[in-house]
């Protein structure tokens, strides 16, 4: 199924505010409500819409430290990289895991309440990782920019 320019407003007012009621999105993309409903319906059904979530404060939950960290794996085999992968999906501070094309096979994004945490993190979490040949950390000083919604 393709998103027409209606489906594209749907989405992009979603992505902001995933909590906006029927009736408000429906004004906000000048459709009727019931028109719109079958829409957003449609959307959900055919996967666009995956999920509804809450976007978190990491300040306010205690973990305002971002960590990246660079994996590179001892060898390519699919037997390593879906050892590796089951692992790191078990780690609860890490957020994302990247299979990347590059330097680093891997790019974890990791949050932690500060230096010491991370470390704690590292030690009990990432340094018994299957097949990792070598890691290095990157530490976010400052989040300049971010986002959730995908450019439509």
């Amino acid at each position: 199924m393709k998103v027409d320019q209606i489906d594209r407003r749907i989405l992009n007012v979603l992505q902001r505010s995933g909590r906006i009621s029927n009736a408000d999105l429906a004004d906000e993309v000048n459709l009727s409500a019931s028109a719109c409903h079958r829409r957003v319906q449609r959307l959900e059904k055919d996967g666009f819409i995956k999920n509804y979530v809450a976007l978190l404060d990491p300040r306010k939950l205690e973990v305002p430290t971002t960590v990246f960290v660079e994996i590179t794996l001892s060898a390519q085999a699919d037997e390593v990289l879906e050892s590796f992968e089951k692992a790191v999906a078990r780690i609860p501070d890490v957020l994302e895991c990247h299979l990347m094309a590059g330097t680093a096979d891997y790019i974890l994004k990791v949050v932690a309440e500060n230096t010491e945490d991370f470390a704690r993190i590292h030690r009990q979490y990432l340094t018994r990782l299957p097949g990792v040949a070598q890691m290095q950390s990157s530490f976010a000083l400052r989040t300049v920019f971010k986002t959730t919604a995908l450019p439509l």
